[in-house]
């Protein structure tokens, strides 16, 4: 499905690769940061002084931003700060339209990059959700190779405190932007003592420090199962992001067990994919399509300005592929971006035989390149394309819910491990794969809610490392 992209701009540094919620195949590399005279607003002196950095930002939306008529004018960018509140402040009316919910952002080149390239990432090794009624905060997922899992700390254990400090009293006085403060930064050597409570009822308390580790895109664990459903083979497989390059192979692995099985019917579990590459996402669409080769997978739209830069991506064959003809995704608050893309891009396809389980989705059916100057370390990833599928279909602004054409409302079942025919969502899935009926998902169910019981969300500071933007929850 890969299709190589024209270049974009003499003048402005692609990244090697599109996100977000629509269908960009990679874009090439133009070159380093900025030079004095060009684009960048660079000058001898600084070319990284703030005010060169916020010029480089407006001349890139100027350009590329996918809605042009909702940039700002009006915005003096002496009187802020830092660079992401002067990009918030030209973007907030297309924000206030809920068409870049902080979509639009700068980032680290190199952070970025890293995580792309080996799934790199510094922490405990959590997600972690929080109960918005009681104030609670628990374990939605314990990554391998990271310090919390061998110390006990898995799926639906409850923190307790964090350096002595309970829970219950930071999220009383602070609530979750409390417990992401004590939490500490995400850099390697951080420490903190944690109490928690295991599934057992059990409580323990251990100091853990925060250390670096590869991020498996499909844990070993529970990534990939083949379960039964009372009628027959069901694949399932869980798929942490879409950013990790590694899920390519891994999704690959995980399809050819399918086909030897002669399985065609796939849970997915996306529940907390926050989104990533879009090639990952191209490619989970071509191991679900045997006998659509040549067929649209989606359409790639952006500003008008930029129309000869849209492309239709086509499926492709995959020696792995199967010819899916049931899917039931499984999604939540989270869900968001390559995530939805995916699902959007099968409702031509499927059609009744296609479900949402579990919550509504985040709602981004918008997506990034990136443009970067090198010598500053900036990535600004900026909205500059829509998606669509096959039938024109993209405008799920406000999630998936009200464009999929079933849905079936399911909890999260953190007392079981994902990828358990035993967990809440993951058994409803089952159910409509083998035929059974469900509930469906309220039709005005907010955005973000990760479990229709509890209203657990996800705990996500407000200003997230690239780690956290790809995987909502993580510390």
């Amino acid at each position: 499905m890969s299709i190589a992209r024209n270049l974009l701009s003499a003048t402005l540094a692609l990244s090697l690769a599109a996100c977000g919620g629509g269908g960009s195949p990679s874009a090439p590399n133009t070159g380093g940061g900025a030079t004095p005279g060009t684009s960048g607003g660079g000058t001898a002196n600084d070319p990284c002084s703030l005010a060169n950095r916020q010029q480089f930002v407006r001349e890139v939306l100027d350009e590329w931003y996918l809605f042009p008529e909702l940039l700002a004018g009006n915005v003096n960018a002496a009187s802020y700060p830092d660079l992401q509140s002067y990009i918030d402040a030209l973007v907030a009316p297309a924000r206030a339209q809920e068409r870049d919910r902080g979509f639009t952002y700068i980032t680290s080149i190199e952070e970025e990059n890293e995580l792309i390239n080996s799934g790199s990432s510094a922490g405990f090794g959590v997600r972690l959700g929080y109960d918005t009624g009681a104030g609670r905060v628990f374990v939605l997922e314990s990554f391998e190779n990271a310090p919390a899992l061998p110390v006990g700390i898995d799926r639906g254990t409850e923190l307790l405190s964090i350096n002595g400090t309970s829970v219950a009293s930071l999220m009383a006085s602070g609530g979750p932007n409390a417990v992401i403060d004590a939490l500490g930064p995400s850099d390697p050597g951080v420490s903190r003592t944690l109490g928690f409570r295991d599934l057992g009822g059990v409580e323990r308390s251990a100091t853990i420090a925060k250390t670096e580790f590869a991020l498996d895109p499909v844990s070993d664990r529970y990534g990939v199962r083949i379960l039964d459903d009372g009628t027959g083979q069901v694949g399932y497989i869980n798929l942490r992001t879409f950013i990790v390059e590694d899920a390519g192979p891994q999704l690959r692995a995980a399809f050819q067990q399918f086909r030897d099985a002669g399985i065609d019917r796939v849970i997915l579990d996306l529940r907390y994919n926050g989104g990533g590459l879009v090639s990952v996402a191209e490619l989970l669409g071509d191991l679900m399509a045997r006998g659509r080769e040549g067929q649209v997978f989606s359409k790639t739209i952006l500003r008008p300005s930029k129309s000869a830069e849209n492309e239709t991506d086509l499926f492709a064959a995959q020696p792995q592929a199967i010819a899916a003809t049931k899917v039931a995704v499984i999604g939540r608050g989270g869900t968001a971006s390559a995530s939805e893309l995916v699902t959007n891009s099968f409702i031509p396809y499927l059609g009744s035989n296609l479900a949402l389980v579990g919550t509504n989705t985040y709602g981004k059916p918008v997506g990034q390149f990136a443009f970067d100057r090198s010598a500053c370390d900036d990535r600004l990833r900026a909205v500059t394309f829509k998606t669509t599928n096959a039938a024109d279909q993209g405008e799920y602004y406000r999630g998936l819910a009200g464009v999929v054409p079933n849905t079936c409302a399911a909890n999260d079942g953190i007392a079981n491990q994902l990828g358990d025919p035993a967990e809440a969502s993951v058994r409803v899935a089952l159910d409509f794969l083998a035929g059974r009926s469900c509930t469906p998902i309220a039709g005005g169910q907010e955005r973000g809610v990760q479990s229709a019981d509890s209203r657990r969300v996800l705990l996500q500071p407000d200003r997230p490392s690239a780690a956290q933007r790809e995987v909502p929850g993580l510390f």
